[in-house]
Formats: structure tokens, sequence, C-alpha cells
């Protein structure tokens, strides 16, 4: 507990202000939410505050067992970042450069799942355009498939890309808003599984749209 007590200060202190308060953050069918692993949550990807917003999902006792996959070269870009992002998030560094191989990432990832931890996951690979949904990649098929009893839960986040839009360097204050959808099991068939995750985004994703709608009008 005391080895943990930074990172519950950092997610108490400062995320969850910014993440609850200065975007008003709203979490919908909350209750959906995987409480241990082996578990993978796959949410789209449109700003760097969406690892942060994900782990502010979880109460502060349970941040432990959360562990997102992030991009080396942006939270590695610095000592300082490194530092942060390994010790106070807790990340699994992805390496997009190559520089490292894919399978250490994938072993890493297999040991979080082993110790019935809590992924988080990306899988269009790379930030898109707000509410438009890329394509995903079959990674996170065969990464679920590795660890026996792993399921995948989707999470559509909406209006993070406004909040802190690529290439943005400060955060506007925009409400936000994230949606659970039912856990998935990968069966046999890679194709069949990953199409029901992009749907299952997809709609997701249009719930937020109708909703932010409907609260604008």
């Amino acid at each position: 507990m005391i080895k943990a007590l930074p990172k519950v200060l950092f997610f108490l202190l400062i995320v969850r202000p910014v993440v609850y308060l200065m975007l008003g953050l709203n979490l919908l069918q909350r209750e959906k939410l995987p409480v241990h692993g082996p578990a993978i949550l796959a949410a789209n990807h449109n700003s760097h505050l969406d690892t942060l917003v994900l782990m502010s999902l979880y109460p502060l006792t349970t941040l432990h067992r959360v562990r997102p996959v992030a991009a080396a070269d942006y939270f590695l870009r610095n000592r300082f970042t490194a530092w942060l992002s390994l010790n106070l998030i807790g990340i699994i560094p992805l390496d997009r450069q190559g520089e490292v191989g894919k399978d250490k990432v994938f072993e890493l990832c297999q040991r979080a799942l082993a110790d019935d931890q809590i992924l988080l996951l990306f899988p269009e690979g790379s930030r898109g355009d707000p509410e438009q949904l890329q394509p995903l990649r079959k990674g996170i098929y065969h990464l679920a498939r590795s660890q026996p009893g792993t399921r995948v839960t989707p999470v559509a986040l909406h209006g993070l890309g406004k909040a802190l839009p690529r290439g943005g360097s400060m955060i506007v204050p925009f409400n936000c808003d994230a949606v659970v959808g039912d856990p998935l099991e990968p069966g046999e068939d890679c194709d069949a599984f990953m199409n029901e995750l992009q749907t299952a985004l997809e709609d997701l994703l249009t719930q937020c749209i109708t909703r932010s709608k409907e609260q604008e009008g």
C-alpha cells in the first residue's frame, strides 16, 4: 500500500480534479467495468488525455491493477515524463518506432494479464479525428486469446479530442463522456471478433454523440 501511495495521491490531487471538475466527465454504465483481471478495456483514441481518463474510471484502491499500454515516444519523451509515466501511471510502453520488438511488449502484457491486471488498450493504434473511429488492429485479439478467461470490454470516449486535440498543448474545458459496453469474449474466429468489437465501439460512440446533441438542444 505504501508503494502505491504516490500513484494514489497523483490521481487524487491532480488527475481526478482535472477529469471530473475541469472536464466534467460523465460516466455511463459504470457497472459494466471489469473490477478485476484478466481483462482488457478497448477504447477509441483521440487525445493524450484518454489514458488518464480511463484510469480515472476506477476507484483509487483499484488503480494498482490498471495498466495502460501507451506510446513510448510520447510518454517516455524526456526524463520527467518517463518517471511520471512509469512510476505514477504505470504504463507498459509501446514502441511505435520499431526499436523494441513487439514480442517484448506482448510478453509484458501477457504477464500483466496473468497477474489478473486490467489492461487499457487503444486498438486503433494511434489517435484519430474526434468521433471518427479508425479500423482496429488485430493485436488485441491475439493478446486476449493468450490468457484464458480474458474478456474485452469496449469503452467509447467522447469530447476529449476537443478538450486536448492532437497537436494541442493546453486543456480546453469541454464536457466529456465515457460509456462502457458489454464485455466480449474472443472466440476462434479473429475476423468475427474484430468486427464485433468495431461494431460495439461504433454503437457506443453513436450513443455519446446522440446524448451530446440532445444536451446541446
